[in-house]
């Protein structure tokens, strides 16, 4: 089986993302959802997620993630934390599952591509595109990227390559015009920031030393290379939000 940087990286995050599990549990524990709640989760990754939702607080979870390889390692969590009678994992895009679902209690998008269809990547069209799934007063868990300040040209020219972000307020902002209320907005720390960069750093050099001989080990070196890269460039301009929006 070919790997690629980011199954081998996400393989030893708890998140996928410059997040704490305590501080997400906490977002969702604000919810006030809990057994008999539907949710799903678009961009489920390494399957952390879902796996909290449904075990944690006894959700009901479809869960959507694209990547073959992804999809695979987020169903191995699923079913060591024996949630797997709870969370239903679709490898399609994520706008084929939207279209036949209605009434859902949470949607979670984090650090997610095109969540709501292709081409849409602006933070506000991106929320409204969630509206018409969630039942009224249904609540959105959204973490992502944001500017601290106006980045270099070129940072965000390769950094909006796949969505567009905002700063901290813009998000809010974003969310209330598309018609949510902001019920909290949080910041990542630098310290989770520092474990988080490390672990994917960590992982993919450990890998590539492991794997001298692996026909994709030039391939996950070069993407290793380049995030750290862009990282250890873009760190003074960017921070990690996560948002909890209540449909109004």
């Amino acid at each position: 089986m070919r790997r690629n940087f980011h199954q081998i990286a996400y393989a030893e995050l708890e998140v996928c993302n410059a997040l704490e599990r305590a501080d997400l549990k906490a977002c969702v524990a604000k919810t006030g959802l809990g057994a008999g709640a539907r949710a799903l989760e678009i961009g489920a990754g390494n399957g952390e997620v879902s796996v909290l939702l449904a075990g944690d607080f006894g959700m009901t979870v479809e869960a959507v993630e694209l990547d073959w390889g992804m999809a695979a390692l987020a169903q191995a969590r699923i079913d060591a934390a024996g949630v797997a009678d709870r969370v239903t994992l679709h490898r399609l895009r994520s706008d084929t599952v939207l279209a036949d679902l209605r009434g859902l209690d949470l949607i979670c998008v984090i650090g997610a591509t095109e969540p709501t269809g292709e081409g849409v990547r602006a933070p506000r069209a991106m929320l409204e595109g969630l509206k018409p799934h969630l039942k009224d007063g249904g609540q959105v868990i959204w973490g992502d990227l944001f500017w601290k300040g106006e980045p270099p040209a070129p940072l965000r020219q390769v950094m909006e390559l796949s969505n567009l972000y905002a700063t901290h307020d813009g998000w809010q902002a974003a969310a209330r015009e598309a018609g949510y209320e902001v019920a909290s907005a949080d910041v990542s720390t630098d310290a989770t920031w520092d474990r988080y960069l490390a672990a994917m750093d960590g992982a993919a050099r450990d890998w590539i030393a492991g794997h001298p001989d692996a026909e994709e080990r030039r391939m996950v070196e070069a993407s290793a290379d380049r995030v750290k890269a862009m990282f250890d460039f873009g760190r003074p301009w960017l921070g990690f939000g996560l948002y909890l929006f209540r449909k109004a």
